[in-house]
């Protein structure tokens, strides 16, 4: 699924929740060189079906996040298929037994991988889209000493009630298989992921998107191929567990949900030191910008960059609507370069 990478051994891990994640490790690839002054560092998580290569789309040659300037480091979250996962952890951690884990737990194993492994003290950038926005609050949350700058996009620092109940829709479409034996499936669930990708293309894009056809510029003719490609991509391309899992940690988002906070997320949000650029798609329908607005009104030095679009979350997907990534490369000018 995703190849170029090393593995950071993180040994036996305590989570969040007591449980202890045995031989964890952490998939990551680098791409520059760290300066001298080690203040070129941009952090780079992964997002919901992500992995460090398909997070490449957001910086190259000539780009504002450019190798040949900045030490990037693409991360990938635990439970899509690189990091450890249901799918790749042994007996008796496999498939539904995989200890849960959390956007906090996730970016405490990345604080070790970057301090302990790579030497990195400062991090001039955290940026990411999706469930990798998330995490990019959640640096500036959990280490506000150590983070210059956070560029989430199509993401939150806390996952809003009508969020998780849009992924328990998704969740419910999969879990029905009558194959699915609570994760301990004899034959794959095609049926259950079939109706999870059908269910997802839902909302993955707008109302108007879909009525003006733009899916045409995907190269699909009907929405219906377009629904009929998603299942394929789900049957073929995901375990089902990895999926559940990484739903899991989505829907527990929430930057002040640890001991430092005590779940006040007023005060985790002004805790952010961080200069903030919080860019929502003006469609999403997981992500609105409503809910990104009353976030940056408590932080400290952040501002709402809303990009305007038909594209919904996707919007922000490869390199499918070019306009976002100019928009992107504007943000992470005006943060690295003041």
């Amino acid at each position: 699924m995703a190849g170029g990478h090393e593995a950071f051994e993180l040994g036996d891990v305590i989570l969040q929740s007591g449980d202890v994640l045995r031989d964890a490790k952490l998939a990551y690839k680098t791409y520059g060189t760290l300066n001298d002054a080690g203040d070129n560092v941009v952090v780079l998580p992964t997002f919901y079906t992500g992995t460090h290569q398909r997070n490449e789309c957001y910086f190259g040659p000539g780009r504002a996040l450019d190798p040949a300037r900045h030490f990037i480091v693409g991360v990938n979250l635990f439970g899509n298929a690189v990091s450890s996962s249901p799918s790749n952890t042994a007996a008796p951690q496999d498939g539904p037994r995989f200890p849960r884990t959390t956007f906090h737990d996730n970016v405490a194993c990345q604080h070790r991988l970057l301090t302990e492994h790579l030497g990195i003290e400062r991090i001039a950038l955290v940026t990411g889209w999706s469930m990798a926005a998330c995490q990019s609050f959640q640096w500036a949350a959990q280490f506000p000493d150590m983070v210059d700058a956070i560029l989430p996009f199509c993401g939150s620092a806390r996952t809003a009630p009508h969020n998780v109940v849009f992924l328990e829709g998704v969740k419910a479409a999969l879990t029905a298989d009558g194959d699915w034996n609570g994760g301990d499936y004899l034959a794959h669930p095609v049926r259950g992921l079939k109706a999870f990708g059908r269910v997802y293309a839902g909302w993955a894009f707008s109302q108007t998107w879909y009525r003006e056809g733009t899916y045409r510029e995907l190269g699909y003719e009907t929405y219906e191929d377009l629904l009929l490609d998603w299942e394929a991509d789900h049957v073929n391309g995901w375990d089902p567990n990895n999926l559940l899992h990484k739903i899991w940690t989505w829907q527990q988002g929430d930057i002040s949900n640890n001991d430092r906070y005590g779940g006040d997320f007023k005060a985790a949000l002004g805790a952010i030191k961080a200069k903030a650029i919080v860019m929502p798609a003006s469609t999403d329908l997981y992500f609105p910008p409503e809910d990104n607005a009353i976030e940056v009104a408590q932080m400290p030095n952040a501002e709402l960059r809303v990009f305007d679009t038909t594209w919904g979350h996707c919007v922000a997907s490869g390199l499918s609507h070019p306009p976002f990534h100019d928009f992107f490369d504007q943000a992470v000018r005006d943060l690295l370069e003041g």
